[in-house]
């Protein structure tokens, strides 16, 4: 698809005063891209050329305004576009203030991150927010600006730069689907300006939004029932699916992606490497549907990929899709989308099965579910985690339940009741968030500590946080741990002692990283070391492992043990076979099958050992075991 000459001329105005082979880079991404914008555009918009001449200019001025720093970052990820699919990448999330204090006391614990291995760093929402209630920063005021409390753009911009020089890079979110009341679209909007309505869903009467109800959800049934509000001042409905100050976007309106579009390269160009998508999956509005998973929104996240591929490549997008298992892989492009989406997205599914295995000690449902589930585009992957900042919703798709023998309705209550420490012999407790009385929907807050029971059972508890870890690292993709796992903290007991947190006991499970704790990291006579040195240790053998290359999927085998998930990873370096044992009891697995896996020598790279049998052609895994078993002949790392 040829580009237009009026485009190339929007382009051209902003890249003056560029040397000739910097505008002829621009011009070669704009022939590659090109196609991609224009498509997307077309399922969006009905002008698509008139939109397209307004994100090539912001692209091309976003490019112009880039740092030599960063574009050199460009062609080093152009030259390793697999970069995030590596098997050294190991994420770690936190609230900067919660982790560091700020900015620049953050950058004073980066020993921390290293020592853990961290080479993927997710700073929660730290763009300014509304005061008071602010949904933890997702109700974003102004995009443009860091909280005061945490630093300025520039102090932003300088740790990026530091996390670099370290091999980290900087990951945040940028929430698409609503901005705060407080923004200053909406203020404008407030003030009659109509242009400035238009980047809102906003209704004179109830009859739309009671068409709309008919078939929405609600997000937060407790505390923010329904899914619009009255706004005194507009004099109308405007629509807010999660808090009545978060009001949601107008994405039918092409302004708003060329606002975004220029937010995009700003961040960028502060040195952020990955923006995390928040709510993507909520972004487009369709009447008589749940309003999630729309096909459009692929389309828009491909339009904002395309200009950023233009001015930033080295910019990665992050899907915050959390959404049932069928519809999460199309998050990472398949079909016409394949490839010009998000590089990465949430692997909610994994998160609730690997909960739902150390509840049952079965892993029939997670055989079942997992091999259901289409593999990842070769060119992307998943965030993979045992928890993350959010409550654990249950996941569990009926279809899965019921071939497997289960009701799916009585299964998501069994494991809520668990995690709350509610069912006869659970170790778990965590808290319940949003329970819904009408649907049975019942969610549960906690940190990992909590929830595998650590706090009551020192020795189980740190056998399971191993195992639940290990399973998210072997996976594939990038294993994320949120702060505060890495030490083993429990629930905070005073989560709602802070304003604006009473309401909401997710703030039990986003603890201030404890600093005695901390300093006890290496020491493997406290419980903070021995979770902190297994962890570490998790991240030193991913990164000697070429098997554990995103690329490489894992297949679930199937006729196993019901207590013994196995899934096998074919890599040119050689296979590899996961096993976990998700019982408290020793767990049999027949040696013959690694043998036609292609193992001939097995060896066990997180245990370090040789993998053997008994008489029985057994090899038997010892309670809550994590193996990652490649041919003892080939690489591996100690």
């Amino acid at each position: 698809m040829k580009v237009p000459a009026d485009v190339r001329s929007a382009a051209e105005a902003q890249l003056a005063g560029l040397s000739p082979h910097r505008r002829d880079t621009f011009g070669l991404r704009l022939e590659r891209w090109w196609e991609d914008l224009r498509v997307a555009l077309a399922e969006l918009y009905d002008d698509p050329d008139a939109v397209a001449r307004r994100l090539v200019a912001v692209a091309a001025a976003g490019y112009a305004a880039r740092t030599d720093d960063l574009h050199r970052l460009d062609e080093r990820r152009l030259l390793e576009p697999d970069w995030l699919q590596q098997p050294r990448m190991f994420g770690y999330a936190c609230y900067t203030e919660r982790f560091g204090g700020d900015l620049t006391g953050l950058r004073d614990r980066l020993d921390h991150l290293e020592d853990l291995g961290v080479t993927y760093l997710h700073l929660m929402p730290l763009l300014q927010p509304r005061e008071g209630d602010n949904d933890g920063g997702y109700a974003v005021a102004d995009y443009r600006t860091v909280r005061p409390d945490l630093g300025t753009t520039e102090d932003l911009a300088e740790l990026a730069a530091v996390l670099r020089g370290r091999g980290i890079s900087l990951v945040i979110d940028l929430v698409l689907n609503h901005v705060a009341r407080e923004h200053e679209w909406a203020r404008r909007a407030r003030a009659g300006e109509q242009a400035y309505v238009d980047y809102f869903h906003v209704h004179p009467d109830r009859a739309v939004p009671d068409a709309y109800e008919a078939t929405l959800p609600e997000v937060f049934p407790d505390f923010a029932p329904g899914n619009f509000t009255w706004d005194e001042e507009l004099r109308a409905w405007v629509w807010t699916t999660f808090n009545e100050w978060q009001w949601d976007l107008n994405w039918a309106n092409p302004a708003v992606l060329v606002e975004f579009a220029d937010i995009v390269v700003t961040l960028a160009n502060l040195g952020v490497e990955v923006l995390r998508l928040d709510a993507i999956a909520f972004v487009w509005k369709r009447l008589g549907t749940t309003c999630q998973n729309q096909p459009e929104v692929h389309a828009v996240t491909q339009a904002l990929r395309a200009v950023a591929r233009l001015a930033a490549p080295a910019l990665a997008f992050k899907a915050e899709a959390i959404v049932g298992p069928r519809d999460l892989v199309q998050y990472l492009g398949l079909g016409a989308h394949a490839g010009r989406v998000s590089d990465l997205a949430y692997h909610n599914s994994l998160m609730v099965q690997v909960w739902s295995m150390l509840a049952t000690r079965s892993t029939a449902l997670t055989r079942h579910a997992l091999a259901a589930l289409p593999a990842a585009p070769p060119t992307s992957t998943w965030i993979t985690y045992a928890r993350c900042h959010d409550d654990i919703g249950w996941a569990i798709d009926d279809g899965d339940a019921a071939a497997v023998g289960l009701d799916g309705g009585l299964h998501r209550r069994f494991l809520a009741d668990w995690y709350a420490g509610e069912f006869p012999g659970s170790w778990a407790d965590g808290l319940v968030f949003q329970h819904n009385p009408e649907t049975g929907d019942k969610r549960i807050s906690g940190t990992a500590a909590s929830l595998v029971g650590l706090p009551e059972d020192t020795d189980g508890g740190l056998a399971r946080m191993f195992l639940a870890h290990a399973i998210v690292a072997g996976w594939g993709g990038i294993p994320v741990v949120w702060s505060g796992d890495e030490l083993g903290q429990p629930n905070d007991p005073q989560w709602a002692t802070e304003p604006g947190h009473e309401d909401d006991n997710r703030w039990a499970h986003r603890p201030r990283l404890d600093p005695a704790r901390a300093v006890q990291r290496h020491d493997l006579r406290t419980v903070p070391g021995r979770v902190f040195s297994g962890l570490a240790h998790l991240a030193r053998v991913r990164a000697g492992l070429p098997q554990l290359h995103a690329a490489a999927p894992s297949e679930v085998l199937g006729d196993t043990d019901d207590g013994v998930l196995a899934c096998v990873r074919r890599h040119p370096s050689g296979p590899m076979v996961t096993l976990y044992n998700v019982t408290p009891t020793p767990r049999p697995f027949p040696m013959h099958r690694l043998g036609e896996c292609g193992l001939g020598s097995p060896y066990d790279a997180l245990g370090g050992h040789p993998v053997t049998c008994g008489e029985d052609g057994q090899v038997w895994l010892p309670p809550y075991a994590a193996w990652w078993v490649v041919d003892g002949a080939g690489p591996r790392s100690h």
